[in-house]
């Protein structure tokens, strides 16, 4: 079944739509959440958070604004954020809880969770298209080939988002003096 008959079907909210899509981009959102988060149980909740939000939320997601995986790549950034802030509140509380002990907290959020931040707020500003492809190349390590023929889209549009993803990025990253 084409993407567009699987973005109609979940909009109208079909019963059997919300596996139909889990089975398209479940392993893409499972992805994004494990490399964002590091742990599999996390990622596992994310990647539920994201299946429930998105049936819960079918009725604002606008077909004419973009694709589905572009829509539900955008809910896993923002449940991704929820836990890095949940995890940030946990080590104030812990810290608070043990008042004069000699427990400290980590001085700055690690290099990775604040480069992967960054990063995940650089691709949200990229176009929809964009976007989706620069995730399916970089988070699930799909192919050019293999991006095109899930997107449904020619090769050489894949390559060439791809290629101006990465300029764009790059050019973004310089001007807030984070790429070298």
């Amino acid at each position: 079944m084409p993407d567009e008959d699987v973005a109609g079907a979940f909009s109208d909210g079909h019963p059997d739509a919300l596996a139909l899509v889990y089975e398209r981009f479940g392993p893409l959102v499972y992805s994004i959440a494990l490399r964002s988060l590091s742990a599999r149980s996390d990622a596992e909740d994310v990647t539920q958070q994201v299946f429930i939000s998105a049936w819960r939320g079918r009725g604002r997601f606008d077909r004419g604004r973009g694709t589905l995986g572009g829509w539900l790549v955008t809910i896993t950034r923002h449940k991704v954020a929820d836990v890095l802030r949940a995890r940030q509140r946990d080590i104030r509380v812990l810290l608070q809880a043990a008042g004069g002990a000699a427990v400290t907290a980590p001085e700055e959020v690690p290099d990775q969770v604040v480069d992967r931040i960054m990063l995940a707020d650089e691709l949200a500003q990229l176009p929809d298209s964009q976007r989706l492809v620069m995730v399916l190349a970089f988070y699930s390590d799909l192919t050019h080939e293999q991006i095109a023929r899930v997107l449904g889209l020619p090769l050489g549009t894949v390559k060439s988002h791809i290629r101006r993803g990465l300029q764009r990025l790059r050019s973004r990253l310089e001007a807030n003096g984070v790429a070298h």
